[in-house]
């Protein structure tokens, strides 16, 4: 199988990388630039196997190149601008999350009876926050369940909406997946990368704050990669979403579970900051009903493994 993994320089794209080549894939990565530290660090010696290719997801005669160039059979859409860089410019922010997820959806239509699965990444922020205080919206739509109140949420709604038309009027078959927070070895970037970096403070033995309070949805990484290759791979009929079986945590449970595997660390770490907001969903659609077998790493283990891993890097 050649695997395409748009946004294969990001935290998530990394991991999915790393469980490809242990099974022999043959890997190519389309994004805006190369990550080839963070690569070596977490795939090893099988990071000089990935084959990268410069490009940005709104130029589609590029991405269409690479489809053709590299015979691609298998599509891991992660390539996306994060709420941060959507709410300073949401121009930009609609350009890269909805054209160019269309400009993907293209590629996939063209080179059809080619392509063997799609699997590409939604948010639980597509779903929405029912406590969020924003005003009403003047129209029927104030009511839908899945007002969210920030441009990515929107953005990641609307490209689920995309999945359903190309499979309705074209038959392309996809699954999505909504991953609330995920945290593992590597997470560094976003504010909900704090459980993550207090795993490398604890072996460090510095002082570290996470910057947000409350209770929330937590998925490991490698748990969020091997949804989107068996995604990928085992693609279902239709245009699937599904929403990861998160553990739910506090930064304060993060705490406990570090201070078990690094004595002393509940001394350094600390947890404060804004509450996150709550991201429901009237119909849930878990991710066992694809997968029956599915079985999430526990907190415990996940936090164990970031650990590890930090520990290895000092």
């Amino acid at each position: 199988m050649n695997f395409l993994i748009t946004g294969g320089s990001g935290f998530v794209g990394t991991w999915v990388m790393r469980e490809l080549l242990q099974s022999d894939h043959h890997v190519v990565v389309y994004d805006l630039q190369p990550q080839p530290e963070r690569w070596h660090r977490v795939i090893g010696e099988r990071a000089a196997r990935i084959q990268y290719e410069a490009g940005n997801l709104t130029d589609p005669a590029a991405l269409e190149g690479v489809f053709r160039q590299h015979a691609i059979t298998n599509v891991i859409h992660l390539g996306a601008l994060l709420t941060p860089a959507c709410q300073a410019d949401p121009f930009l922010g609609c350009e890269v999350n909805i054209m160019g997820s269309v400009a993907v959806w293209e590629a996939v239509r063209k080179y059809h009876d080619q392509i063997q699965g799609f699997a590409y990444a939604s948010s639980f922020a597509a779903l929405g926050d029912p406590t969020a205080d924003i005003p009403p919206l003047p129209s029927v739509a104030a009511q839908d369940e899945f007002r969210t109140p920030t441009f990515y949420g929107m953005f990641k709604r609307a490209v689920e909406m995309l999945a359903g038309q190309y499979w309705l009027h074209h038959g392309i078959a996809s699954v999505g997946f909504r991953p609330f927070i995920i945290y593992g070895p590597g997470r560094v970037d976003g504010l909900t990368a704090g459980p993550s970096i207090a795993c490398g403070a604890a072996v460090r033995g510095e002082r570290y704050t996470i910057g947000y309070r409350g209770s929330a949805g937590y998925d490991y990484i490698e748990d969020v990669a091997s949804a989107f290759v068996r995604g990928a791979c085992d693609t279902p009929t239709g245009a699937h979403v599904c929403d990861f079986p998160s553990l739910t945590a506090t930064p304060e449970d993060f705490i406990q579970q570090i201070d078990h595997c690094v004595p002393g660390a509940a001394d350094l770490l600390i947890a404060a900051g804004p509450q996150l907001p709550r991201h429901t969903h009237r119909y849930p659609c878990d991710l066992r009903t694809l997968f029956a077998d599915w079985e999430p790493t526990s907190l415990a283990e996940g936090v164990r493994r970031t650990v590890d891993y930090e520990q290895a890097r000092l």
